[in-house]
């Protein structure tokens, strides 16, 4: 198991007068800082107003991803959850809260399901893969599940959910990684 856990990036950020300058990625810097090494070959943005929840999503076999995820705009909650079967901390989830003024950002490795709830009014939410999406390879745990019992920050009638994420299989019933 390469990672035991995902990674809080915290960047260095140059500010002045005129504003900022900071390396959302350096593949040099990543690998010899945090040991992240690979290499991802998709960018990903999403744009979502205040209440909206995305995930708990993942890929599985071949098809699985690393993610490396940041806030360009807002505020979100983070949720990763373990789902290595192999793994001292399956099952374990954990919580960020990553914004536009810190950009810190968090490498999810491969074998976790990830989710985002937006804090803010609005929030553009940026990610690089290390593979493609694929449909048929694509999986899910009900963000809501009582098993899991994660706290979104927000009151359930607040939080807004797409059709697919309604429907996801329960935690028990997930497709974990061997």
């Amino acid at each position: 198991m390469k990672y035991a856990a995902p990674i809080l990036i915290e960047p260095a950020v140059f500010g002045d007068s005129r504003g900022y300058f900071f390396e959302p990625y350096n593949r040099n810097t990543f690998g010899q800082k945090w040991g992240i090494d690979e290499t991802f070959v998709q960018d990903n943005e999403s744009f979502s107003t205040h209440g909206i929840l995305r995930g708990l999503h993942y890929q599985i076999g071949d098809k699985a991803q690393a993610k490396l995820v940041r806030v360009v705009t807002g505020e979100v909650l983070d949720i990763v959850v373990d789902i290595r079967k192999s793994s001292p901390h399956f099952g374990k989830i954990y919580t960020y809260v990553l914004d536009e003024k810190k950009k810190h950002q968090l490498f999810v490795p491969r074998g976790f399901a990830h989710g985002f709830v937006v804090l803010s009014e609005t929030a553009i939410f940026q990610y690089k893969v290390d593979n493609f999406y694929s449909k048929v390879d694509e999986r899910g745990i009900l963000y809501n599940d009582p098993a899991l019992g994660i706290d979104w920050k927000l009151p359930a009638t607040a939080i807004q959910v797409s059709e697919k994420d309604k429907v996801l299989p329960l935690y028990k019933d997930a497709e974990f990684f061997d």
